[in-house]
């Protein structure tokens, strides 16, 4: 078995989004929970973040929310976590899902998952961490995105070797197995 990790998950908190992302983020949790491992999330009870936390739930696992106290009401709060921080602004939970994270793990979302994975790996980049980041390509959400940082690449503002602080996956088990395989 492998060793426990703490997985930060970014993904939305919108539940206008198609059930196929629904489907990725319960499986998501269902397999960190299989796993022995730990959610570490941004504490909302809606969209695919709450999806993603009441699966671990359902399959006896840890949650551990963080969210911004601004964002306690609008986001419905996952109360039901095993350990909820409420913090003062988004930066604040964003160095404690940073600081209690083994891996970090990208569904998908909108703006601000963009924010926190784009974050996630330019702080590998710069060695502020080696924790590995799995991005998962559910339904080529990502594509455009993966376009994007080849274009970066192509073009001289980013480095080839950069390709390397991420990997790429088209579903949740793959997410887990490469997590338990290189790090666990």
């Amino acid at each position: 078995m492998a060793v426990p990790l703490s997985i930060c998950v970014f993904c939305a908190s919108s539940d206008a989004v198609e059930e196929v992302f629904f489907d990725a983020a319960s499986h998501l949790g269902s397999l960190i929970a299989d796993g022995g491992h730990t959610l570490v999330y941004g504490g909302g009870a809606i969209g695919l973040m709450g999806a993603l936390a009441r699966a671990v739930h359902r399959h006896a696992g840890r949650v551990v929310g963080i969210i911004p106290n601004a964002l306690v009401e609008h986001e419905v709060a996952y109360h039901d976590a095993d350990e909820l921080v409420v913090t003062q602004d988004i930066r604040q939970r964003k160095a404690a899902m940073d600081l209690r994270a083994d891996a970090f793990v990208a569904l998908p979302g909108g703006f601000g998952t963009l924010e926190e994975l784009i974050e996630a790996l330019t702080h590998r980049q710069l060695n502020y961490h080696a924790k590995p980041t799995v991005i998962v390509n559910v339904d080529g959400f990502y594509d455009p995105l993966l376009a994007l940082f080849d274009h970066l690449i192509s073009r001289r503002f980013a480095k080839a070797h950069d390709r390397a602080s991420y990997e790429v996956v088209a579903d949740p088990a793959e997410a887990i197995a490469i997590l338990e395989r290189r790090w666990g």
